[in-house]
This record gives C-alpha cells, structure tokens and sequence, in this order.
C-alpha cells in the first residue's frame, strides 16, 4: 500500500512545476523591464514571479480537490525555485533558511495585499497602488498603469482557460 502510494503518478506535481515554469518565462519578458521600466534586478524579478504564482493560485482557488493540489504544487515549486537561486548565487546554506523565511512572509503579505486591491476592481486605484509599492518599489518611475493593465488581461486570460488544461500544466499568457 505504502509503495503503491509512492510509486502512484503525481499529475498535480507535474502540472504545479509545469504551471510554475510557465509563470517564470512569463515574468522574464523583457517588455515589464524594457517597456514598464520593472527594475531587472532580484527584488524586480521576485516581485514579477511571485505576482504571476499569485496569478494561478487565484485562478484554481475554490475549483475543488485537483485544483487545490496544482496550486499547492505551484506554491512548492515556487519556493524550490527561489531557494535554489539562492544555493546558485552562493548564499551560505546557513543563511538560506533565515532567507526563504522572510521571503515566505513577504509572499504571503504580497498575496493578502493583492487578494484586497483587485476586490474592489474594477476601480483600480488600490491595484496601482500595491504595484507601486511591489514591482516598482516605490521608486515612482516606470509605467504603473501599463502594468495594471497587463494584471486585468492576465487575470481575464486565465479566468477564460479551461480548468482542465491548467490542471494539465497548460496556461496561456497575454503579451505584456
């Protein structure tokens, strides 16, 4: 019984690191640093990754058992993603921990921060105002707007895919 469990195939797992790495070539574009002016840089980077895992964690919330599962193998893949670019950069394996615990706090402040701004869409005041602060880091340059406008096509876009396919690790993105 135990082996059988073991060795059974894992189509949430395959779908959450399949979903996760859909997510990271998005959020590599070079239009949300060429043309949105995102600073392509790790904070700039962090904040585009963890805004689309955000993105699929919204879309498969509350779409039953297989959806939860993807979104909690998004979610581990997402943290194996970040820890291991930590090892790749050579932070201490010491500190590594002390790091992921301060970047899980901030994913999770980010997630509470972005599930209020887009409740009161479509007034998009509170969403602008959470992309400053994320993906622009206060810095008050940069097409904030331009981003707000790509989150709505996004979260429209993944709204219209079939739960299906995003439990497959299928996802479309619009351009950004």
């Amino acid at each position: 019984m135990f082996l059988d469990r073991l060795l059974k195939p894992r189509p949430a797992k395959a779908a959450g690191a399949k979903l996760y790495a859909s997510a990271v070539g998005q959020a590599r574009s070079a239009a949300f640093y060429r043309d949105f002016g995102v600073r392509d840089s790790m904070e700039g980077r962090f904040e585009l990754f963890s805004l689309h895992v955000i993105f699929l964690i919204e879309r498969l919330k509350g779409q039953g058992e297989a959806a939860a599962e993807t979104s909690q193998a998004v979610f581990d893949s997402y943290v194996k993603g970040l820890d291991d670019a930590f090892r790749e950069i050579g932070v201490a394996d010491t500190s590594v921990g002390k790091k992921m615990k301060k970047l899980a706090g901030a994913f999770y402040g980010r997630l509470k921060a972005y599930d209020e701004a887009v409740a009161s869409l479509p007034e998009n005041t509170a969403l602008i105002d959470f992309l400053a602060r994320t993906a622009f880091e206060e810095r008050a340059e940069g097409d904030v707007a331009a981003l707000a406008a790509y989150v709505a096509a996004a979260r429209g876009m993944l709204a219209d895919q079939s739960l299906d396919a995003l439990l497959q690790g299928d996802v479309t993105w619009p351009n950004p």
